[in-house]
């Protein structure tokens, strides 16, 4: 896959922080608001009335992932959300300064009120009733949101030199190891340079290290590698006994080596040449594979180039009708020479979501352009658009510090 304490507001706070909050004559109202580090839109300007900051109630909820229901006899808005098992139920009614919480009354420091056709609620009874973390920056006028802990589907990439961090493969829901590769004459092999079956460390084989993933609760994925730089796809594409072959093989081996799925990650094309043609080629080859795959108990799992890069053959539409789910490859917009821009990852999701189904996006996530202060805001994105999950490349890159913002955002398997 490489590319060319949930804070409960406590009273000390409320009395602190949010009393400082200038009047709404003095702030104009305006309010920004930051949910994972990146803004968060909504259909109406967040606002400090008497000290206190409202929000549009259903866009923060379902940024957050929690449902919205409105009741126009009962003139009441009500919001659920399930976590570990429980679900807890707000209900909030206009005019009234009391909320019901599961079944019980809390008061609000304002009551709920309509503008411009958005319920607008105490930002800080928000917070307390669903754990989201919140700061106040008085500067620049703006609250930051961290959300809840999660749980989404997790992959964990798995290169030569991700041994030393094979401990966390337990964590993950999937992990796909990326020992197999298209060569330079569009075969597939075992043997490549980078992309190849490894030796023997000791005792531990790499058939111990899928077996034991696999007994762990882990799905082993055979991961196949290439990029297009010298047509060695485009070659694969076009030669149909060659492509038969190709795919073969791949389900051959996945099947032989205890694999309980495939990734394919296949780069570089469309960036000339008729895109049209491209797609329609891809799509042929990933048909071809899936139909293998699927009937040899395998799931398949697509590996894309976004659709705000530079390769345009990959229809996403076609693709995601086709495999189980897809990994928008949203990195490397700068060459991974720092933190990836979160106005690019996000417009790459979006663009992701109009071909297809949320349910069908994996976001992926380059631990060699992310530091551990921001691999969250990455993971925040995933979570604001409900995304099937994230996965990252690769194991090996990861370090203690990472992984520990990673816990902290994720509730690993």
């Amino acid at each position: 896959m490489r590319i060319i304490g949930k804070i409960i507001l406590s009273s000390a706070i409320l009395a602190g922080s949010f009393a400082a909050i200038p009047s709404a004559e003095a702030a104009s109202g305006k309010v920004g608001i930051m949910l994972d580090g990146y803004p968060l839109a909504f259909p109406v300007q967040p606002t400090v009335m008497k000290g206190t900051t409202m929000v549009p109630f259903r866009a923060i909820s379902e940024a957050l992932g929690i449902a919205v229901v409105w009741n126009p006899k009962e003139q009441t808005i009500t919001a659920t959300k399930a976590s570990n098992g429980e679900t807890k139920k707000v209900v909030l009614t206009f005019g009234s300064k009391n909320a019901l919480v599961d079944g019980k009354s809390v008061p609000l420091a304002n009551a709920p009120q309509t503008i411009q056709n958005s319920t607008m609620i105490p930002l800080s009874f928000f917070s307390q009733q669903f754990g989201a973390e919140v700061a106040w920056d008085q500067p620049t006028q703006t609250v930051s949101i961290t959300s809840p802990q999660k749980e989404m589907y997790t992959m964990g990439f798995y290169a030569l030199s991700s041994f030393d961090e094979r401990a966390y493969i337990p964590s993950f829901n999937s992990v796909a190891f990326g020992w197999s590769r298209i060569d330079a004459n569009g075969q597939f092999t075992v043997e490549g340079k980078e992309y190849k079956w490894p030796q023997a460390a000791g005792d531990i084989t790499p058939e111990s290290i899928i077996q034991d993933a696999a007994q762990q609760g882990t799905a082993p994925y055979l991961m196949v590698y290439s990029v297009d730089s010298n047509h060695e796809l485009t070659k694969n594409l076009e030669d149909s006994a060659l492509q038969a072959n190709t795919i073969s093989q791949i389900v051959k081996t996945a099947s032989e080596k205890g694999f309980k799925g495939i990734v394919l990650d296949l780069e570089g094309l469309g960036l000339t040449g008729d895109k049209n043609k491209v797609k329609s080629d891809y799509n042929g080859f990933i048909k071809n594979l899936s139909g293998k795959a699927h009937q040899a108990g395998l799931k398949l799992t697509v590996v894309l180039h976004p659709l705000n890069s530079s390769y345009s053959g990959y229809d996403y539409k076609t693709l995601a009708n086709l495999a189980d789910d897809l990994v928008i490859m949203a990195y490397a917009f700068e060459q991974e020479k720092g933190p990836e821009p979160l106005n690019k990852v996000d417009e790459a999701i979006r663009l992701a979501l109009k071909e297809t189904s949320k349910d069908k996006l994996i976001l992926g996530i380059s631990l060699g352009s992310e530091k551990d202060t921001t691999v969250n805001s990455k993971i925040g994105l995933a979570k604001r658009y409900d995304l099937k999950g994230v996965a990252f490349w690769r194991l090996g890159l990861f370090g203690k510090p990472a992984w520990s913002q990673i816990n902290q955002s994720l509730e690993m398997k």
